[in-house]
């Protein structure tokens, strides 16, 4: 199948799906292109996804890794989900759709082995930065990437981010503005991993929730 082929063919599974358990609120199918498809791929236009390791950290009902997969054949993308439900799911999608590069992780991610580190992770819609960035920077390489997707308001949690970066060794190098309609628009935060980060972290989720770096 031709890659727009097998992204609707993604499309439909995840409406039907969504009759059983939920997946996303947005049912009309131009919209879920426009939010869910295209916002998943908007990153692509500013940073090259061919020939890494990547990892969908929270990823649901596979947003953004599965579009991303179904663009980036030569990448292998492990999607990591602490929700059975979606994680059956995620793997009905990878059978079905022959996605080869993809590995379904049914886990949270401060349970993954520390001592496999990847090319990069990417994030939609998990937690705020200083939670999200104690989640994922420890599971990168050295010079690796995390990209942020976040909304409009991005700013405060920039802000109140700058002792989780000098801690975990990380470092905001880039900023992604998008406008994908007139309601919805987007902030693609790029964050390189600059040096090792100390073995303590990730701590524990109820630490990091209840005291945030």
């Amino acid at each position: 199948m031709e890659k727009n082929e097998v992204i609707e063919k993604y499309i439909s599974l995840v409406l039907k799906e969504n009759e059983k358990i939920n997946l996303t609120a947005i049912t009309d199918i131009d919209e879920f292109r426009v939010k869910h498809i295209e916002d998943s791929l908007k990153p692509s236009l500013v940073f090259d996804f061919n020939n890494k390791v990547i990892m969908d950290l929270g990823s649901g009902a596979g947003f953004p890794g599965i579009p991303l997969a179904i663009n980036f054949s030569s990448s292998k993308f492990v999607l990591v989900e602490p929700i059975t439900k979606r994680t059956n799911f995620l793997n009905k999608v990878k059978e079905e759709l022959d996605l080869k590069n993809v590995e379904v992780l049914n886990s949270r991610i401060e349970d993954l082995d520390k001592d496999y580190k990847y090319d990069v992770i990417v994030s939609r819609a998990v937690k705020e930065l200083r939670i999200l960035l104690e989640l994922s920077i420890p599971y990168l390489k050295v010079g690796g990437t995390l990209i942020a997707y976040k909304g409009p308001k991005v700013e405060e949690e920039i802000e109140e981010s700058t002792n989780a970066l000098n801690l975990l060794n990380a470092q905001i190098y880039q900023k992604q503005e998008l406008n994908l309609d007139k309601k919805f628009s987007r902030v693609n935060l790029f964050i390189r991993k600059l040096s090792e980060t100390d073995k303590k972290y990730p701590r524990n989720f109820a630490q990091i929730s209840k005291k945030p770096l």
